[in-house]
């Protein structure tokens, strides 16, 4: 059972979408030019910098690049075991591990080269750091705490909400708390942690003032709230939102969410909750609802945009809870039916997690390379589907690759200033200067629907290309495909 979610963690059939194939082109330029890239990506570098290291080492195809994930991912179950245990029991301990190796959730972002299976093993070994120093504050155990917590902070911006989250619990613990001692070593190493960060404050204050989230909306927290808990069940990513399987495990998990957050008493038959949170389970629920609002709502307040892998912060907590709550069930027979749908439901995401297209650039790719010639340009709007499109180019195909609205190359996005420089940008002017560039050679147009930051734009540029030129239609947008690119050629008349 476990090595067939293990298997999960493992294999996609999907090409990289634009995030991972951001990450790819990031971590292959040379160690002296990361530091540059991120600044125009918005991202803290720890991640592309293990990538950096592992491509290197094992190339940049797309299991090459997402294998680093599966096997933080494969650690963080390990890790979140180790926590269970001490949370609740070796039983509760192996439910946790089947809930991470079968999680839609988990699976998806294990196969995904991107930074948030990072950000899962690291919560549930800081987890289990915390705990390991509430048994016995040693300096050891402070200062692999406050590594842990450094590590977190070079990952994912969203990590110093967990980590303030997680520092006012300490306070707490220091003030009226049963661990008086342990929660003020706690607190102090969680401030040594946080320190280790500002060789890189200039950076992050840059990237905070310039970069942000400009692809996407801010929402008021109770809707990522209902988002993250929906797809910590199915995993749900774009169309995927309403599978059948991610519903069905989403009413089984959170019923066990409760009971691990509530319960407190049990028989075969009968379950006794509290009206409050009981004591034993108040840190652990803290850290999930406390983290979860937190992060939701100071993220809106700061006006960023939401997707649910940036609550893999709490997801390490999710997991424990539930794992209570299954054990709280003490008819055998009931606690091995829910286990059983929670496997095959799981299996179920896991299953499609493999099959699922994230990106149509395959398509596009293909057609390009099958009719496109030496010194054809191609123009992509927006510019966010260039990465994911010319990861798949052969090298020698000498086309011209252009974006929108300034002629970058397509293999990364500069997000700085990104609104400012399409309100500034001529749809005309920049007509113009492609049908010169394609002068007597074929223009491909490269785009895709649905993007907020380019209302009307690149169809304006359609338009325009095909007021000289004939236009084809090559390949068609998937409206089924999370990012679905489709292409058209415009030949001189």
């Amino acid at each position: 059972m476990l090595l067939g979610g293990l298997f999960f963690f493992a294999v996609s059939r999907s090409e990289l979408w634009l995030d991972e194939a951001l990450s790819v082109n990031i971590a292959r330029l040379p160690s002296g030019d990361l530091h540059a890239a991120l600044k125009q990506d918005g991202a803290p570098p720890l991640y592309y910098l293990l990538l950096h290291v592992w491509t290197g080492i094992f190339g940049s195809g797309n299991e090459a690049a997402r294998t680093l994930s599966g096997l933080c991912m494969a650690g963080a179950a390990v890790a979140i075991f180790f926590a269970t245990q001490r949370f609740v029991n070796r039983t509760a301990a192996w439910i946790a591990v089947i809930v991470v190796a079968t999680s839609p959730y988990a699976i998806r972002y294990a196969t995904e080269a991107r930074m948030y299976a990072l950000v899962v093993l690291l919560v549930a070994c800081g987890t289990v750091a915390a705990q390991r120093v509430i048994e016995k504050p040693s300096l050891g155990r402070l200062a692999v705490f406050a590594l842990l917590v450094a590590l977190a902070l070079y990952t994912q911006y969203w990590c110093f909400y967990i980590v303030g989250v997680a520092g006012l619990l300490f306070a707490w613990m220091w003030w009226r708390g049963e661990h008086r001692d342990a929660g003020r070593k706690l607190f102090v190493a969680t401030i040594v942690g946080g320190l280790a960060f500002l060789p890189w404050v200039p950076t992050f204050l840059y990237q905070r003032e310039h970069t942000g989230t400009p692809w996407g909306k801010a929402v008021m927290p109770g809707i990522p709230i209902g988002y993250t808990l929906r797809d910590f069940a199915g995993g749900a990513s774009g169309t995927a939102a309403d599978r059948q399987e991610g519903w069905l495990l989403f009413f089984i998990l959170v019923p066990m969410l409760l009971l691990g957050i509530f319960a407190i008493v049990a028989t075969a038959r009968r379950i006794e909750l509290e009206v409050f949170v009981p004591r034993n389970t108040r840190g652990m629920t803290y850290m999930l609802v406390g983290g979860l609002v937190a992060a939701t709502t100071l993220n809106y307040l700061a006006g960023g945009a939401f997707q649910s892998r940036y609550s893999a912060i709490v997801f390490p907590f999710y997991v424990l809870l539930v794992a209570r709550g299954f054990t709280i069930l003490r008819d055998q027979r009931v606690l091995g039916v829910l286990l059983i749908l929670t496997v095959a439901l799981g299996f179920a995401g896991g299953v499609r997690n493999l099959q699922t297209q994230r990106t149509q650039a395959g398509a596009v790719a293909d057609a390009l390379v099958a009719q496109a010639k030496p010194g054809d340009v191609v123009v992509y709007c927006p510019d966010q589907i260039g990465p994911s499109v010319h990861r798949l180019l052969p090298d020698d195909l000498g086309l011209v690759e252009v974006t929108y609205p300034n002629f970058a190359g397509p293999e990364r996005i500069d997000w700085v200033d990104y609104k400012d420089k399409l309100a500034r940008a001529d749809v005309n002017a920049f007509a113009a200067e492609a049908l010169r560039r394609a002068e007597g050679q074929q223009l491909f147009y490269v785009t895709a629907p649905g993007y907020i930051t380019h209302p009307g734009t690149c169809e304006a540029l359609a338009a325009a290309f095909g007021q000289s030129r004939n236009a084809r239609q090559i390949t068609v947008s998937d409206e089924e495909i999370f990012e679905k690119p489709a292409s058209q050629v415009f030949t001189p008349r």
